[in-house]
């Protein structure tokens, strides 16, 4: 199988209210590293999997209503916790409505997805699934 990965990174404010989430109960910021992995059977007549200025252009706009935001705050985040996780789960909703959509112009090749977003240095989470 054929991948083509691109990065960016986004920094948020949000809060974990609830006592299983220890401090981050309480309002904190975060900066996450956030790859975004597109995966193929065959590449194109190009050696392509995706163009990777679209790919990159996708995942920006995915991210835009994030960038600097407190989650809290985010519609349709409303009493949800918003974990690396979840977050995870949101990104990948959003690019793969692009690749339906025909907006990464993969012709239909790209299969799998997966988002990956690094907490820190020790800790990342992601979500991968077909589309």
């Amino acid at each position: 199988m054929f991948a083509l990965e691109v990065r960016d990174h986004i920094m948020i404010g949000h809060s974990l209210p609830s006592p299983v989430f220890g401090p981050a109960q309480g309002l904190h910021g975060a900066t996450f590293t956030v790859d975004a992995a597109f995966f193929t059977e065959d590449i194109d007549q190009h050696g392509l999997v995706v163009d990777i200025g679209l790919a990159s252009q996708a995942l920006s706009e995915v991210l835009e209503p994030l960038r600097y935001k407190n989650l809290d705050d985010v519609p349709g985040f409303e009493g949800k916790f918003t974990t690396t996780e979840f977050l995870c789960k949101h990104i990948f909703d959003g690019l793969a409505e692009r690749i339906r959509t025909g907006q990464l112009g993969d012709g239909g090749r790209v299969q799998r997805l997966k988002i990956m977003l690094h907490e820190s240095h020790i800790a990342r989470a992601w979500f991968e699934s077909e589309l």
